[in-house]
């Protein structure tokens, strides 16, 4: 399960990225749920597990798109002052 988090970590934080270019003007709860998607359909794991995994871990894929975006934010804070 650790190797599963980690892959879904960064996904998230390539989620995050991406769906900020591609959705720039939408709200902040649709570039989640995007993200969120993206997570879920390039997990390598097989189709069948997928929704399992999503529900079983719901929380913790919320958890690491809401990090992605904070060390997003940051990064863009940092690239703003220096």
């Amino acid at each position: 399960m650790g190797k599963l988090k980690s892959t879904i970590k960064k996904l998230a934080q390539i989620a995050v990225e991406k769906v900020e270019i591609e959705l720039n003007k939408s709200t902040g709860k649709e570039k989640k749920l995007a993200a969120i998607k993206y997570i879920i359909s390039n997990l390598p794991i097989p189709f069948a597990f997928k929704p399992v995994i999503e529900i079983f871990l719901s929380h913790f894929i919320d958890d690491a798109v809401e990090f992605a975006v904070a060390y997003m934010k940051l990064k863009q804070s940092n690239k703003q002052e220096g």
